[in-house]
C-alpha cells in the first residue's frame, strides 16, 4: 500500500480515472451514477488532488507493475472538536482482482495511518446490502444507523445507506 502526494496524483490521474469508471460502471456505491465520462472523472481526481495540497485528504493505493488495483480515501476532520476522527471515502478495487484481499489490506492501511494521525474514530457510509458492508462487519466496523431514500442507484431507485463506525 502506498500513500500518495499532490504531486503523484498526475502521475496516476490515468489510472485512477480508469479504476472510477471501472467501479462505477459495475454499480458500485460512491457517488456517481454510470455511465461516467473521462472528463468528469479526471475532473473529480483533479478536486482530489486540491484536498490532497489541503493535507485533509489522504489517499491510499495499491498498485502493481504501476497500475492501480484499488484505492481508499481517509478525510481528516479539520473542525476544534472532531479532531479525533476521519471518515473513510471510496474504497474502490478494480473489478477484475476483487476477492484477492486488496479491500481488506487498503483498510488496514489506512486504520495504521489513522492512529498515526492521532484519530480515535472512523466513520464511513455504503449502500445498504452493498457487498462492502460484509468487509466492514469483518473489521470490526459497527452499524451506527440507516437512512433511507439515501442515493439514487443507476436505475434511479432511491436506496438506503448505512453509516458504520469503528473506535480505534
Amino acid at each position: 500500500m502506498k500513500i500518495i502526494s499532490p504531486q503523484q496524483i498526475t502521475h496516476y490521474i490515468a489510472s485512477l480515472t480508469q479504476l472510477l469508471i471501472n467501479c462505477v460502471d459495475k454499480d458500485s456505491s460512491i457517488g456517481f451514477i454510470p455511465p461516467l465520462s473521462n472528463e468528469d472523472a479526471q475532473q473529480y481526481w483533479k478536486e482530489v488532488n486540491d484536498d490532497l495540497a489541503s493535507k485533509n485528504k489522504l489517499i491510499f493505493l495499491a498498485i502493481k507493475d504501476d497500475n492501480i488495483l484499488g484505492c481508499v480515501q481517509l478525510s481528516l476532520a479539520i473542525k476544534a472538536n472532531a479532531l479525533h476522527r476521519a471518515e473513510i471515502e471510496k474504497l474502490m478495487v478494480n473489478k477484475h482482482v476483487r476477492g484477492q484481499g486488496i479491500a481488506k489490506s487498503l483498510m488496514l492501511a489506512l486504520e495504521k495511518t489513522a492512529i498515526l494521525e492521532n484519530r480515535s474514530l472512523l466513520v464511513l457510509d455504503t449502500r445498504k446490502g452493498d457487498i462492502a458492508s460484509n468487509l466492514y462487519k469483518n473489521l470490526g466496523y459497527i452499524i451506527g444507523g440507516e437512512i433511507p431514500n439515501f442515493a439514487q442507484n443507476s436505475n434511479g431507485k432511491l436506496e438506503s445507506t448505512l453509516y458504520f463506525y469503528k473506535i480505534i
